[in-house]
């Protein structure tokens, strides 16, 4: 099983894996966000083969998508041999639906120097199974592992993996497999039953600081409401060696 086919240079097909949670009808958002990062990567017939390391991602999510396909295309906005700014446009019909902004850097010998404060995640044999299908519908859930610690309303740690590849039959780096699993901190982590309360995300922004490795993908999360209805939901982005980022949300909270 997959959640993407390649169906052309720059096309693809999503299959039932990416079905949305708040609309069954349209995607979940996570997995084309994968296929985004993946491009970036390959950079196929924009980026020359450079080495440069992907530091931020940051995705603005212009509107819902149905369970149909895309085209995804990269171009190089700020070219460079050690810093690069990269732009994926994802389009439906036409029409532009996700548009990911990333920043490469060269890689530098700073092992002697690295390090964070960050705090970090219990094991994920101490964290229990959740079944996260108990509050989120749509076939993207329902194809994700999850083991989550439940701190209250809006806070919680938890661990993700998935058995399914971003796209069906070439290499996928780990990042790009990750980026395709970022989307579900928001709903990790609810403040409000979400059958009351819709909150969902307008933008993901994650910065990087080390290329995450193979294994789970460890979320320590934080939902905030403000009066007004707007939120925002902050993660610190874990592997099962120690932290490695951290990601942002925008939300629209609508009662």
């Amino acid at each position: 099983m997959t959640y993407w086919h390649r169906t052309g240079p720059h096309t693809f097909t999503p299959t039932e894996h990416v079905g949305g949670a708040w609309d069954l009808e349209t995607q979940h958002i996570a997995t084309l966000l994968g296929v985004m990062a993946h491009e970036v990567e390959l950079g196929r017939d924009a980026r020359r083969d450079d080495g440069l390391q992907v530091s931020r991602m940051s995705y603005d999510i212009l509107g819902t998508i149905p369970i149909e396909p895309v085209s995804v295309e990269v171009s190089v906005l700020r070219p460079g041999r050690t810093i690069e700014l990269v732009e994926a446009r994802a389009c439906h019909g036409g029409r532009p639906v996700v548009l990911l902004r990333a920043w490469l850097t060269a890689d530098y010998p700073t092992d002697q120097i690295d390090g964070t404060r960050h705090q970090p995640m219990p094991p994920v044999e101490d964290v229990p199974a959740w079944d996260m299908t108990s509050l989120w519908p749509g076939g993207f859930i329902a194809s994700v592992e999850v083991r989550r610690e439940d701190l209250g309303p809006g806070r919680a740690r938890s661990w993700v993996r998935t058995p399914h590849p971003i796209v069906a039959d070439e290499p996928v780096s780990r990042l790009s497999q990750v980026a395709g699993l970022l989307d579900i901190t928001n709903g990790v982590a609810v403040r409000v039953d979400p059958e009351k309360v819709s909150f969902p995300n307008l933008d993901l922004t994650a910065h990087l600081f080390r290329t995450p490795e193979e294994g789970w993908l460890g979320l320590d999360t934080t939902v905030s409401f403000g009066p007004t209805g707007a939120g925002v939901t902050t993660t610190v982005l874990h592997d099962e060696r120690g932290v490695f980022g951290v990601s942002t949300q925008i939300l629209t909270v609508r009662p």
